[in-house]
């Protein structure tokens, strides 16, 4: 079974799969101690501490091994801000940021330290000029990823980094989904990763801190790694991390390579062969293994549930597949369609017969899905599939009818009420009736998903028809869009 989420965690490189168990044999002793064992673990520490450096463009002991990207992140940014508390308690952070980034800024917020997010471009890339204008005498820290986990959208390090270096403002840069490619521009002071992002085991995170930037680790003192992560090291995981790490470098170039033209073809055949998609993300300065793409009408777990049953494994950023029920906050800053989001990112080594299994079968499944829904089918006349739509105009007003007036006699605006109703339901219900008001009526969509504020907007750009705002409402709001075409 083809198995596409290797942005979420990649497969046990099989380099990291001998590391391990050889160092399950090897490296089991403390390695603080002095004895034969320890002494041994030692060396397998230091020799993964300093392949692991030579990766990310640091000093050894500027690197320290966490229990995750996630706690690298958190100990990171902490340990920056208390570091620079004298400065301020300003920090900011790219709105595509990782979950882990946001969480810390909550923390951070609550403890009574300051919080801008920098908007995003709708390729998913932020605005160097725009970040550096975020930067006040008060910020204590900056954070900004090397490339999304989402879309795959590249930042621009190098113009933040200058801008930040300028500012005299530390920079700290998330490099889990890119650091396996290569190494990340120059620039930064703190960085971040994720072992299970490059084929290495779960469990293992890195943060290197350049010397000279203040840094003050947070909770409990304790011996091991320099005091910024406590307890005891899972030495065989560490091993097999750099093992891993160093191994899918040396093939990182020829790799890439061959991914790109495989996520190239995805772009191509998915826009031409699928009807109301939209690719999302950078179509250029992007990772070499991911592409994302959202299906009008689409409803995602259901979508996700048929390609898996077709034997694909990908994921998504939909409100439906979340157990939040909002849309993925990196879509939403991008401000691009959410429904019927795929991601598909290939793990080194992926097939190219399973990515055209993949591009064959896809087309079918979302026209079944969309077929379930009730999608309206293009052509179909006017005023058809307006069942449970309130005629709002001025041939309707008072009428208290609930089905649109037939095409000869358009209204001038009509309701839809899809209250309680989860996207792409009241999506779907728009299609179906705009067409039942004239070039300049309006549509009003009454909705409560989250979804909704993001979608209704996108389906506009995509359809080419005027998103005239949302208003507030009794229950949930209402999202107007005006007919022009």
């Amino acid at each position: 079974m083809p198995y596409f989420d290797a942005a979420s965690s990649a497969p046990l490189h099989p380099v990291a799969r001998q590391a391990l168990l050889a160092s399950l044999d090897e490296g089991w002793a403390d390695p603080s101690r002095l004895y034969r064992e320890g002494r041994r673990a030692r060396m397998l520490l230091d020799a993964a501490r300093e392949a692991a450096a030579e990766a990310v463009g640091c000093r050894p002991d500027e690197l320290v091994f966490t229990p995750s990207g996630t706690a690298a992140v958190h100990a990171g940014i902490a340990g920056a801000l208390s570091g620079r508390r004298r400065v301020g308690r300003h920090l900011v952070a790219s709105a595509v940021e990782h979950s882990s980034v946001f969480h810390a800024a909550a923390s951070h917020e609550a403890a009574g330290g300051s919080f801008t997010e920098v908007p995003v471009e709708r390729t998913g890339a932020v605005d160097s000029a725009a970040f550096g204008a975020s930067l006040r005498a008060d910020t204590a820290l900056a954070c900004l990823q090397s490339a999304n986990h989402e879309v795959g959208t590249e930042q621009p390090v190098t113009a933040v980094a200058a801008l930040c270096r300028e500012a005299g403002v530390p920079l700290l840069v998330d490099a889990a989904q890119s650091l396996g490619w290569g190494p990340v521009a120059d620039g930064w002071s703190l960085l971040t990763a994720s072992a299970h992002k490059w084929g290495g085991p779960a469990g293992v995170g890195l943060l290197a801190v350049r010397k000279g930037v203040r840094f003050a680790p947070q909770g409990p003192a304790d011996e091991r790694e320099s005091g910024r992560s406590a307890g005891f090291e899972n030495l065989p995981a560490i091993v097999a991390a750099a093992a891993s790490l160093r191994a899918v470098r040396a093939e990182a170039d020829a790799e890439a390579a061959r991914l790109r033209a495989l996520v190239d073809l995805v772009r191509a055949r998915v826009a031409a062969g699928v009807p109301d998609v939209e690719v999302v993300g950078d179509p250029e300065r992007r990772l070499p293994h991911v592409v994302t793409f959202s299906c009008l009408y689409v409803d995602g777990e259901t979508l996700l549930h048929e390609l898996d049953r077709a034997g694909f494994s990908v994921s998504s950023g939909s409100s439906c597949t979340s157990s939040t029920l909002t849309p993925s906050h990196v879509l939403k800053a991008m401000g691009v369609l959410s429904e019927g989001n795929v991601r598909v990112s290939l793990p080194a080594g992926t097939a190219a017969p399973d990515v055209e299994r993949f591009l064959d079968v896809l087309p079918g499944v979302v026209a079944g899905v969309r077929e379930r829904l009730g999608v309206p089918v293009a052509g179909r006349p006017a005023g058809s599939e307006a069942a449970g739509s309130e005629a709002a105009g001025s041939e309707a007003a008072g009428s208290g009818s609930a089905t649109a007036a037939p095409a000869a006699a358009p209204v001038a605006s009509l309701v839809v009420d899809a209250l309680g109703r989860r996207c792409p339901i009241p999506v779907i219900e728009l299609a179906k009736v705009i067409g039942d008001v004239p070039v300049g009526g309006t549509v009003t969509v009454l909705a409560d998903d989250e979804a909704a504020r993001l979608d209704i907007p996108a389906w506009c750009e995509m359809r080419k028809q005027e998103y005239v705002g949302e208003e507030p409402a009794e229950r949930g709001a209402a999202y107007v869009v005006r007919r022009l075409g």
